[in-house]
């Protein structure tokens, strides 16, 4: 039992193995010439922008009119606010369940992990080039088709969710353990029960996680499609401003911020049961 006296055992900490992250622009000098750079570029893209102090402090006293014209707000007219807010859920509803539909195969053919080459570089540059475009320009776009009305507004957030939840999906496969997939395969399964039995439960909680989220965004996204005629509340708003009708726009602006809150408060609780 004496043996094992005056032995000494090492035993690693995890303070002798920690390193300092690396440094940005390693030396003092580099990091001021980098924040030198930065400012002159600031400085430079401001310069060029020919902002008109004059115009800009001449605006003060119209905003503080405007601000002035929408107070108390007008709730009157509302059946054509609550119109409004129907459709603008309705929209995000419906778009959040046809991007839910759609972005499935599209973010199985782009992961990396699952779909061919081809097939893989093929919805990658889909989402690319979906992803490129803001929802108004988008928006603007289906109004030109569509015309004016909530068609063109549903049409837009169901392309933007199906290439938001496709990219979000295609990145949760590819980092899903290989273990499952390859028992699953080598039982001879097909590639539909591979993803079924292999990959879907690995996935399915952030999934819907991701689309709770997903029909949150698509809530607020649809007040602001509205303002260049996609339907929705926010299609009430942009008429309201330019009859210059501002306390009945007060009034929408509430009930958009009501509405948002409630779609935030509404997603915390799903993704909580989710947890």
């Amino acid at each position: 039992g004496r043996r094992g006296r005056g032995r000494r055992v090492s035993v690693a900490s995890p303070a002798a193995h920690w390193r300092a992250p690396p440094v940005f622009f390693a030396t003092r000098g580099r990091q001021h010439a980098a924040i030198a750079v930065a400012l002159l570029y600031v400085a430079w893209s401001v310069s060029t922008l020919n902002i008109d102090v004059n115009r800009a402090l001449a605006g003060i006293p119209r905003a503080v009119d405007l601000f002035a014209r929408m107070v108390p707000p007008d709730f009157s007219r509302g059946s054509l606010l609550a119109k409004g807010m129907a459709e603008s859920l309705q929209m995000a509803f419906a778009a959040t369940l046809a991007g839910v539909l759609l972005s499935v195969p599209l973010g199985i053919a782009a992961a990396r992990n699952l779909a061919p080459r081809p097939v893989y570089l093929a919805a990658r540059g889909l989402i690319v080039c979906g992803r490129t475009f803001h929802e108004v320009i988008i928006a603007i776009f289906f109004v030109k088709l569509f015309g004016f009305g909530p068609v063109a507004g549903l049409l837009t957030l169901a392309f933007h969710s199906v290439i938001f939840l496709a990219k979000m999906l295609a990145e949760d496969i590819e980092n899903v353990r290989a273990g499952p997939i390859e028992a699953v395969r080598a039982t001879g399964a097909g590639f539909g029960q591979v993803v079924v039995y292999a990959v879907l439960p690995q996935v399915l909680t952030r999934t819907v996680g991701t689309a709770i989220y997903r029909l949150d965004a698509n809530v607020r996204h649809s007040t602001v499609v509205g303002i260049v005629g996609a339907g929705g509340i926010g299609q009430t708003l942009s008429a309201s401003f330019s009859r210059y009708d501002y306390d009945f726009a007060a009034a929408i602006l509430l009930c958009i911020i009501a509405l948002v809150a409630l779609g935030e408060w509404f997603s915390d609780w799903v993704r909580g049961k989710l947890r």
